[in-house]
Parts: C-alpha cells; structure tokens; sequence
C-alpha cells in the first residue's frame, strides 16, 4: 500500500514533530496495520526525556515510538496470506517484541532473552503513526468482544502476566503488591482473580492507593506521606498487625525503586517469594541479609517482558478479569502524544493511570 501517512517522529530529548511520511512498506513476513489505539509506557517517557537511550544504531531518533497498540489489518504479506492466517479487516493486537524463534532461547521458549530481538517502537519505527508493520508471527486476533482501548493495554498486561507468575501464587496467599501505578493495578487484579486470601498495596499517592481499593486491594499503606488516612510509619509493624504476625507470604515489586524491595524484603515472611518487576539504572545495587534471606528460606527472582503470556493476559482483559476502564484515565489524539507524554511525565499532576493514544 503506497501513500503517506502522519506520525510523530522523535528526534531528540524533547524533540517530537507531527509529519507526513511514507507509508511502511509490507514485506513477505510482514502484516500492514492501521492503528487504531497506542498506549503511553513509562519507557516512551524515558526515551522521550532521554533518560534512556534507544535500541537505534547511535541510541536516538529519528524514530517512531509506540509499541503498545492494536488496529485494523489493511495488508498482508505473501507469507501470512499463503498460510491463510490474516486477512484484511481482521482486528488484531500486537506483541512488539519481535523475538527471532530460532536461536537457543527461543528453541527453548526463554523468548525474553532472544539475542536477535526487535522492538517496534524502541528499534525501529513503532505505533505513534496511522499504520504500522508487524512481523506475522507477532499478532494475535482481537476478541470480538474487545475494544481497541483494551487492546492497547494488552502489552502491559502481559508483562504484568508474567510478573505474577512468578510469585507462585496459591489460594489463600496473602500478597503485597510494592507500587499501585498502571502496572501494579493490573497485577492486583491477576492476583486477585487467582485466588489470593488478602492483598495490601503499599504506595506513596493516595490516589494510587484508592485505586489499588477498587481492583481488589484488602488494605492499602501510605509509606510517605504524614498527612494522609493511610500512612504508617512503620509498614513491617502495620503488615505484622494485618496478617496476624505471619508477614507476607509473597511480594511483588513494580516498580524501579530499590527501597521498595529492599521494603519487600523486610514484609514479606518464612518462605516468601519476592519477585522484582522494576527496570533498574545500571549503577544501581541491592544489598541483602543473606543470613536472614537463608534462614526464612526466602526467594527473589525478576520478571522480563512477556514470554509466554499473551494469550493469558488477552484471555483476562476479554473476559473482564482486568477492568480496562479502572486503568484508562485519560485519552488523546495523535497530534497529541508530545502532550500525552509531557502530562504523563509530570508528577505534579498525580491523578493519572495509563493514557491511550486513539486514532
């Protein structure tokens, strides 16, 4: 499909321009979208701002970012058509994580770690545009019940899918969740919808933490601020009087800060089960008890995107496990995502979950 389109280029810290460029060409592996939702990650926020650098040749644009969204296929590639497995019209989500399938993490499913890894969005040009490519392998039909607001938070959900399984959650299990923002809110709700006995979140926003309520949060702690209903100045004493002195029996920790995990690892009690789910900075360090970590038989382990999680966390969104409309807060147009990204960046202004580009 030859033309043009419009998207947003970013160029350079704090350099985005709306133009008129031409429209991606198909080749045989490949599925022509026309996007008809993007959402805003934490990740557009950090490249736009710099903070960190792309996965471009010299780490900066020109580039296209936006690597949460869904649309309408418009054409599809010979290799697609030949096996039948998209058409025009269908809807569909995309994973932008475009893994390789054929080297040894791959052949052993460990898709996070491909070495040969493309990021739409992050690599090369991604959704903040009216049409995207995508490699076939990496779409997933769109229930028919979904909308494409929903769709665009299926990403994020699904690395929120993954974080959760790796705490190992059994019925019953009294969860803390270290960070009620877009990320954590969804996580509440997994855990929930598996079976667990209580869920605290402990934040520092009073928003986030009304929110955590309304996904399904027991108990919600306020670590920072004095004046709040909340708050508590002493989180390990506050979830010892919660869970009856038993601490938490698994931790999950959305978010980069290390304090917050190091706070996971005081709360949490005998053979917890933390998971880290942040994206550190390079010079950032954990240091541990180890003595204490050995004799409660505790176990960290990360979380990394989204292998093997797709189908789950689209399942969870279709079937109402994830109230979609409880995590969009606010929405703009595509002559708007510098703002989008500014208001989202902003943390004078706190009421906000996720914002959602719609086309």
């Amino acid at each position: 499909m030859k033309g043009k389109m419009k998207a947003q280029v970013f160029y350079e810290k704090e350099v985005m321009k709306l133009e008129e460029v031409d429209i991606p060409e198909v080749h045989a592996n490949e599925v022509l979208i026309r996007v008809r939702a993007c959402g805003v990650c934490g990740s557009d926020i950090s490249y736009y701002y710099a903070h960190t650098p792309l996965d471009t040749p010299n780490g900066r644009g020109p580039l296209i970012l936006g690597h949460e969204f869904c649309g309408d296929v418009v054409e599809v590639g010979q290799m697609a058509k030949d096996m039948q497995l998209f058409k025009p019209g269908d809807r569909v989500i995309a994973n932008p994580v475009q893994n390789c399938f054929a080297c040894p993490q791959c052949l052993k499913h460990e898709y996070n770690l491909c070495t040969h890894t493309r990021t739409k969005g992050v690599g090369y040009d991604g959704a903040y545009a009216e049409y995207a490519v995508v490699n076939y392998t990496h779409l997933y039909h769109m229930p028919k019940d979904m909308t494409y607001e929903e769709g665009a938070i299926c990403e994020p959900v699904a690395c929120a899918t993954y974080g959760v399984s790796k705490l190992e959650i059994k019925v019953g299990d009294v969860v803390a969740v270290i960070g009620p923002g877009n990320i954590g809110l969804s996580m509440i709700q997994l855990i929930k919808a598996k079976g667990a006995g209580k869920i605290i979140a402990l934040g520092v926003l009073d928003y986030g933490l009304e929110k955590a309520m309304e996904m399904g949060a027991d108990a919600v702690l306020n670590t920072l601020d004095r004046n709040s209903k909340y708050y508590t100045d002493d989180p390990v004493r506050t979830v010892s009087e919660i869970t009856g002195g038993s601490m938490a029996d698994k931790v999950i920790v959305p978010t980069a800060a290390i304090p917050a995990l190091e706070q996971a690892l005081d709360i949490s009690g005998l053979h917890s089960r933390i998971t880290y789910f942040g994206m550190p900075r390079p010079e950032d360090v954990l240091k541990v008890n180890l003595s204490k970590l050995i004799t409660m038989d505790k176990t960290i382990n990360v979380s990394w995107l989204a292998p093997n999680s797709w189908d789950e966390a689209i399942k969870a969104i279709s079937e109402k496990k994830i109230d979609a409309s409880k995590l969009i807060t606010h929405r703009f147009g595509l002559d708007d995502v510098e703002k989008a990204i500014r208001f989202m960046g902003d943390n004078s202004q706190p009421e906000k979950v996720k914002s959602i580009i719609v086309m």
